[in-house]
């Protein structure tokens, strides 16, 4: 688990990203468990907070997040009428990311709303929604509808910050040390 979130999860690990998602394969639903259990007592201390959002043939989708990121960018105005319009009930962080997990269940393909729960910009979510995924300036982590020059550079940020966290993991840093307190 610390290798995948060290190679998924960098940049929220580094405090500079709300959120990431990664697949992670397990043999037991107990070991998912014992996995999480661990990476949650390694990274609550420092506000990161790890989850299952959707199980499925020995496979989960782990979401990482920032609480305290997440609840500003959730919170945001035009992001709590986005989710609203999607279902999405309650001001509770803990309540948002349950209708994720419901959205995720019963859809074929990711929510196109997730974005908001990864920290992508809210126009880039809404444009990304109206133009059905398509005709986008340019794609990173995102699809960028709107200000490619800034999303470059956060991409670059980004690829940097698990570049650093890669070699520092690999050379022995373990995920507490190189997660930054929130």
């Amino acid at each position: 688990m610390e290798r995948y979130l060290i190679l998924h999860c960098a940049p929220t690990l580094a405090g500079i990203k709300t959120a990431n998602l990664f697949t992670y394969t397990f043999m037991s639903e107990e070991d998912l468990k014992d996995s999480l259990s661990l990476a949650n007592k390694i990274l609550n201390p420092k506000g990161v907070y790890a989850q299952a959002l959707l199980i499925r043939n020995n496979k989960a989708l782990i979401y990482v997040y920032r609480k305290s990121l997440l609840t500003a960018d959730l919170m945001r105005k035009g992001a709590k009428e986005l989710l609203g319009l999607y279902g999405y009930h309650g001001d509770s962080l803990d309540n948002l990311i349950f209708w994720l997990k419901v959205r995720l269940d019963i859809n074929e393909g990711f929510p196109h709303e997730v974005g908001l729960f990864l920290g992508y910009p809210l126009a880039d979510v809404i444009e990304f929604i109206k133009n059905e995924g398509k005709n986008s300036k340019c794609t990173g982590c995102w699809k960028v509808y709107t200000d490619e020059c800034e999303a470059l550079k956060i991409f670059a940020k980004y690829r940097k910050c698990k570049d650093i966290y890669t070699r520092l993991f690999f050379q022995g840093r373990s995920v507490g040390r190189l997660t930054i307190v929130a």
